[in-house]
């Protein structure tokens, strides 16, 4: 298939390049995601990438961490870790002699240079261009140093880094979401390629990585947008000494994720986190929903759709270029839309870590599937996420339920002690494997004593639930039993007489 906004037949090569620091985030996330359904929406491929470079910051655990976030969330990839392909290996950390090797050809071709410049040198140069008023990007001063020069600063021992000689012209090109840009010149100074110690900086290798593995679109995060003309003008100069294909793939700068206080949504703030939205039970595919909605929307009139919907509609030109913001409320609501569409076995399936030590507070002897697969209909329409379905449930299968005082205080007023009796006497005679039944005797009691159904359940569903909002009452009821319910009101009136 003709790739898309490129004018060619090239097949849609995209690349999802991650660097193993720290817990994934939701921005990352949201990069993965548009990345992968433009590769699916063109019949394309999806690299997966991992930049590790950064040995100081890189870890084995994030590593793996990316690695199952991705298989969680549902974004397989085609060419990367655990799969290979015919550009391998896809970890940057086993591809430093093919960086060296690059480095070296493009300083050959005058591409780039050995700067000796210390640091203190050039912030000294950069506070005092910014004193006059000037960019205080790279000066320059070593672009075009005398074999003199040269000596001098080796006989100093001063060990140079590699920089790109960026162009004296403007570089324009058209971005996927924003349209055409300009770049001048002296807004992009040249930059460095190569530490002192040897080591390839981000800024080479990735250009690298992506001529080589012949990356047609790269879909990333608008923080990274200064940068492309720098990238830009590597590909060109990776073309010329005979680098990858001689293409320069299109760009797309995806939105900023903001978050409280029109901030961009960063690692630190406890919302970022992936792990987080895991730990609570947010389906995949429900987060998923939501993070697409960060810049791109399947149409204005609906926001709950499938990842199938998403792929089989997405234009990366119909992301917006806007800042995102990120509305926790939005996403539990889309993921309690999304639970409610599973059909009850799943539902039943995806409950099962929460039932479960470390978050069930019973016994495991003390769990009864039977009662619970009973409960799971009606529990599926009240969760927001699957880690509400323990203390939704926790009544059923502990022999006493959790007493909130707060909930208490608030459902047993003065009264309540001769509804209870009533309400005890309603239910002993009523039909237990009807919920109707059980409605109509708690419905009678309340009659009697001059309160409608929803006052009077609430001293019922305090003594036998232990809190006052949860699942349908009398459903409830129905599946705890008999006399289990009338053991837990008597013990309540108990309590009231005290």
């Amino acid at each position: 298939m003709a790739s898309a906004h490129t004018g060619t037949d090239t097949p849609v090569r995209v690349r999802f390049c991650p660097s193993p620091t720290g817990n994934p985030h939701v921005g990352l996330v949201r990069t993965a995601l548009f990345n992968w359904a433009f590769a699916r929406h063109h019949q394309g491929t999806m690299v997966f990438r991992i930049e590790d470079t950064d040995a100081a910051r890189d870890s084995e655990e994030s590593y793996q961490q990316l690695l199952d976030s991705m298989r969680w969330l549902g974004l397989d990839w085609d060419e990367g870790p655990e799969i290979g392909g015919p550009h391998a290996p896809y970890r940057q950390s086993q591809r430093m002699e093919l960086y060296q090797d690059v480095a070296r050809k493009l300083i050959n071709a005058g591409h780039a240079y050995f700067c000796y410049c210390s640091t203190e040198e050039l912030e000294a140069r950069r506070e005092a261009a910014r004193a006059a008023g000037k960019p205080s990007g790279y000066d320059g001063k070593c672009r075009a140093l005398t074999p003199e020069e040269v000596e001098a600063y080796k006989a100093e021992d001063r060990t140079p880094i590699v920089r790109f000689r960026m162009p004296d012209e403007p570089i324009t090109f058209t971005d996927l979401v924003r349209g055409e840009l300009t770049f001048a010149p002296e807004n992009v100074p040249d930059y460095g390629i190569v530490r002192a110690n040897g080591a390839p900086l981000y800024t080479l290798v990735n250009p690298v990585d992506d001529a080589l593995m012949e990356i047609t679109h790269v879909l990333r995060g608008e923080d990274l947008l200064s940068s492309t003309p720098r990238q830009i003008a590597l590909y060109r100069a990776l073309a010329e000494i005979g680098v990858g294909n001689g293409t320069t793939p299109a760009f797309g700068h995806l939105p900023y994720v903001m978050g409280e206080g029109n901030k961009k949504l960063s690692k630190r703030d406890p919302q970022a986190s992936l792990n987080l939205y895991r730990e609570r039970g947010f389906l995949p595919q429900g987060l998923l929903n939501y993070l697409s909605l960060l810049g791109w929307s399947l149409s204005e009139d609906r926001d709950i759709f499938s990842l199938d919907e998403m792929v089989a509609a997405f234009d990366i030109q119909d992301v917006n270029a806007n800042p995102a913001r990120f509305d926790l409320k939005k996403a539990e609501a889309i993921n309690a839309t999304h639970l409610r569409q599973l059909d009850v076995k799943d539902f039943i399936a995806a409950c099962e870590p929460w039932l479960k030590a470390p978050f069930a507070p019973w016994a495991p002897e003390s769990f009864d599937r039977a009662a619970f697969e009973a409960i799971a209909p009606h529990a599926q329409t009240r969760l927001t996420v699957l880690s509400d379905i323990t203390a939704n449930v926790d009544f059923l299968f502990l022999d006493e339920p959790v007493q909130d005082e707060a909930s208490w205080n608030k459902a047993m007023k003065e009264g309540s002690d001769a509804l209870l009796r009533t309400a005890r006497e309603n239910l002993s005679t009523a039909d237990w494997s009807s919920a109707d039944s059980l409605k109509e005797a708690v419905l009678a009691a309340g009659e009697t004593h001059g309160l409608k159904l929803g006052k009077a359940q609430a001293p019922v569903r305090v003594a036998v639930t232990g809190r006052t909002v949860g699942l349908p009452l009398f459903e409830s009821l129905e599946v705890l039993g008999r006399e289990r319910t009338l053991a837990r009101i008597d013990a309540a009136l108990e309590k009231l007489g005290a």
